[in-house]
């Protein structure tokens, strides 16, 4: 068995779920966010929602969190103002920032894990946490994958309501064959 088989497995994954066109669930975080505007992203479809600019904001801030524990960062924590922004000014240039900052934070962790030697370190605990490596590196794909969901529905939602008209696309298929299909389940 390969030293580092699991973490092969993990690095995998978190890849398909970041920038893969082949992902079993659908759409990639970078697929997803492939065509949406900086006024796209800073929009809110409800007073109490979140944009899809402060969900890549939370997005990459816990994928900073990762990185700095894999470097064995004990004090560094998620506060208040790591986890969620809000943008008073957001403009094409913080947009552009935002998913450069997104894209960096996924080179920075694969690198971490391509650095590693061997897998023992997954049943590790985290400094600071109650949980291992393993539990945060699955718990960082479940995180990317919930955020890319919500991001997809805003999306989807703006575009329906006319917010972006430069974006194309069929009204009959709005919102993917997925839901012509729910009535099998």
């Amino acid at each position: 068995m390969d030293l580092k088989e699991e973490l092969l497995r993990i690095i995998d994954q978190l890849n398909l779920t970041y920038e893969s066109e082949e992902a079993w669930h659908g759409q990639s975080v970078v697929e997803i966010l492939r065509d949406v505007s900086w006024q796209m992203a800073n929009e809110k479809i409800t007073p109490n929602s979140h944009s899809i600019a402060e969900l890549v904001y939370h997005m990459t801030s816990w994928r900073i969190f990762c990185v700095k524990k894999l470097q064995n960062d004990k004090t560094f924590d998620i506060t208040k103002d790591k986890d969620w922004k809000t943008f008073p000014i957001f403009d094409e240039f913080e947009w552009e920032t935002l998913q450069m900052e997104l894209s960096l934070s996924q080179e920075e962790l694969i690198s971490e894990l391509e650095n590693r030697q061997e897998d023992e370190f997954l049943d590790e605990i985290v400094p600071g946490r109650a949980y291992d490596y393993y539990t945060m590196l699955h718990g960082i794909i479940q995180h990317d994958l919930y955020h890319c969901g919500q991001i997809s529905i805003l999306k989807k939602v703006m575009i329906y309501k006319g917010f972006d008209k430069k974006i194309k696309h069929d009204e009959d298929d709005l919102f993917g064959n997925d839901f012509d299909d729910l009535g099998r389940y």
